[in-house]
């Protein structure tokens, strides 16, 4: 295991695994906006919806993403339940998002669903959003 004194002279990992509080999906114009016109890629039980979108993103600021999650209150009906979910969501997202921000050229504005009864472990979700991912960088090249 690598010990680092200081954050200044640690240059061994040069991933942002973080989910900072800018990058969080909250504009209800945005998500409006994913649901009127946004597309979707999904690989069971999740579903990635999107819009390409540079509302509320800052041109200096390099951000490509904004993303929201949601679990629903139809498959789960107690909040525990939900908030269990939406966190593993967030988690698996935060560890993988490097997947989606190395190939984007665009800022993005993206909701990430997670819609089944089952409860899945951590170990599946994190699969199955890594796929997800894959599959939406595929679609993305397709389309340009």
């Amino acid at each position: 295991m690598y010990l680092c004194i200081s954050k200044k002279y640690c240059h061994f990992n040069k991933m942002n695994f973080t989910y900072p509080k800018n990058e969080k999906l909250k504009s209800k114009i945005t998500i409006d906006l994913l649901f009127s016109k946004g597309k979707s890629v999904s690989k069971y039980p999740l579903r990635l919806v999107f819009v390409e979108s540079d509302y509320g993103i800052p041109e200096d600021s390099g951000q490509k993403l904004k993303m929201g999650v949601s679990v629903s209150k139809k498959y789960f009906k107690h909040a525990v339940d939900r908030n269990y979910f939406k966190r593993v969501l967030r988690e698996t997202y935060r560890l993988n998002k490097h997947l989606l921000v190395d190939h984007l050229d665009k800022p993005y504005a993206m909701m990430f669903f997670y819609q089944t009864k089952d409860r899945l472990s951590y170990e599946e979700i994190n699969t199955k959003t890594i796929q997800l991912f894959e599959k939406f960088v595929l679609q993305m090249k397709k389309e340009e």
